[in-house]
């Protein structure tokens, strides 16, 4: 276990990184909301292997829940973050009051157009401008050589590094692959608000999401195969199905025909919970990416 420090200010921060950039190290970024679960502690794990001062940050961003969403509610557990981020080797935790992030007068947004219009983007509106005004505020604020973002919220990656790409912003950007318990449900930390019945109801996600890559990529159709995994996911008790797509993985425009590897993904409400996933499609044939 390292000794992790705890810094809340812009100045402590950049002390820090300074510090290590003098001594040669590179830095890495984790940015979580807290509640932190397995997933986001592979990305602390990712970082490590690339970097020698690994920071993660540590804040609800309000700019990126919308009017009714769980802003309020949203698991809240900074003793537990801290004691698990200095298990698994993180060097620094960064976890800012919302009035250091946003000051008073704070009038700028960024927007990322295009990629934010469809799938969260529609569900969401806005969503995508909190995301990308936390990401570019975190980058100016840590200055770190890279950051490591989860697989999970596959659209939230793809923005990210549009973003980066189109800002030419000095930070790369690393992706963590999706864990999942045993059952194949994608770890999430609003998975907590599942009730023990909703919980054994949602492994049917996945599992209606892996048996519609597969016979994508077996070459059925796939406006029905896209439709049929809805029905299943419904039929197993879910509320609704907010989206099932095939896309191309950068542009996230609806693929027609499988001809290069795409991504399905999707999202679908349990209670009054929303889950998110996405799985890579590659057609038959074509070899695995390394």
């Amino acid at each position: 276990m390292t000794t992790l420090a705890i810094v809340r200010d812009v100045a402590g921060v950049r002390a820090h990184v300074a510090a290590a950039r003098a001594d040669g190290r590179r830095v890495a970024l984790v940015p979580t909301m807290g509640a932190l679960h397995e997933g986001h502690l592979s990305l602390v794990a990712i970082a490590r292997a690339h970097a020698e001062l690994v920071v993660a940050s540590l804040f609800v961003n309000p700019a990126q829940f919308g009017p009714g969403e769980d802003f309020a509610r949203y698991p809240r557990d900074e003793a537990r973050d801290r004691r698990l981020l200095a298990e698994a080797g993180c060097d620094l935790l960064f976890a800012p009051a919302t009035e250091t992030v946003y000051p008073p007068g704070f009038a700028t947004r960024v927007s990322v157009s295009g990629l934010t219009e469809g799938f969260e983007g529609a569900v969401r509106p806005g969503h995508f401008d909190g995301v990308a005004t936390i990401v570019a505020k975190l980058f100016g604020m840590v200055q770190p050589d890279l950051a490591v973002f989860g697989e999970k919220d596959w659209q939230q990656l793809a923005v990210i590094r549009r973003l980066v790409a189109d800002l030419d912003l000095p930070v790369a950007i690393l992706p963590g692959p999706t864990c999942r318990d045993s059952d194949g449900l994608a770890l999430s930390s609003r998975n907590a608000y599942l009730s023990p019945q909703e919980r054994a109801i949602a492994a049917a996600f996945p599992r209606a999401l892996h048996q519609a890559a597969a016979a994508l990529a077996a070459g059925a159709a796939i406006d029905a195969t896209l439709a049929e995994a809805g029905s299943r996911i419904c039929a197993a008790g879910f509320a609704a199905v907010d989206y099932v797509a095939l896309v191309d993985p950068d542009t996230l425009v609806p693929l027609a025909t499988l001809d290069r590897p795409g991504r399905l993904i999707a999202a679908a409400r349990l209670g009054t919970t929303r889950l998110l996933d996405n799985l890579e499609v590659r057609p038959d044939g074509l070899a695995p990416a390394a």
